[in-house]
């Protein structure tokens, strides 16, 4: 199974053009206010027209309120909604409305995901992230061997990853999707570097292509 990508926290319609051209499948955009990659949801909407029918549009929110999300849905085109921040449940259900949503896990504990699984069990998938203070993606890993092996929804593995660690990390964690910003950042916090968009897209279909040879080949029979 091909591990699916998302460029996160693009706010350039040139990086934009570079994760299409790279075959990512997703952009995400941040409306948290506090983020140094925060969008306007009129600079969203514009980003957002430049995307293929086939790369989705995720709409990072903290906190937001139902109306405020389905005012973003609407004006920018989101295909996905991603919940950053202490949402419930039915706040997100309710957000979300007819379109799919993700969860973000802040992992503190091996037992995180497993309750988040339980509290959480209409999103979409889970995005696990390390924890920290703030909202938003954190820059920083986690201990992997935290994440079970058996899982009751698709995984989106995020923080900390860059061109350097995201092949060790679909090798020993094997997630249904991975989410990258800062470990593809350029000067500053909102740009991105083309050379590390191109490595890390690499570096993912190499992993997936490890992952396509059998452990133990059998002879061919006639």
């Amino acid at each position: 199974m091909r591990t699916r990508i998302k460029f996160c926290g693009l706010v350039r319609p040139d990086d934009v053009d570079t994760a299409v051209a790279l075959g990512v499948d997703a952009v995400g955009f941040v409306f948290y206010a506090k983020s140094p990659r925060y969008v306007t949801a009129a600079a969203a909407r514009e980003l957002r027209q430049r995307l293929p029918s086939w790369v989705s549009a995720v709409g990072l929110v903290v906190n937001e309120n139902a109306d405020a999300v389905h005012r973003l849905r609407s004006e920018v085109g989101l295909d996905v909604v991603q919940f950053h921040g202490d949402e419930p449940p039915a706040l997100c259900i309710d957000a979300a409305g007819d379109a799919p949503w993700w969860r973000a896990v802040r992992m503190r504990a091996p037992g995180d995901l497993l309750e988040s699984s339980q509290f959480y069990f209409e999103a979409e998938a889970l995005l696990v992230d390390s924890f920290h203070s703030g909202y938003g993606g954190s820059g920083q890993s986690f201990d992997w061997s935290w994440l079970p092996a058996e899982r009751a929804m698709p995984l989106i593995l995020s923080g900390g990853l860059d061109p350097c660690s995201v092949g060790l990390a679909i090798d020993q964690v094997a997630p249904s999707a991975v989410d990258v910003s800062s470990g593809i950042q350029g000067a500053d916090p909102r740009t991105k570097d083309r050379e590390l968009m191109e490595r890390f897209a690499a570096a993912v279909m190499a992993a997936d292509a490890r992952r396509a040879i059998p452990l133990h080949p059998t002879p061919d029979t006639p």
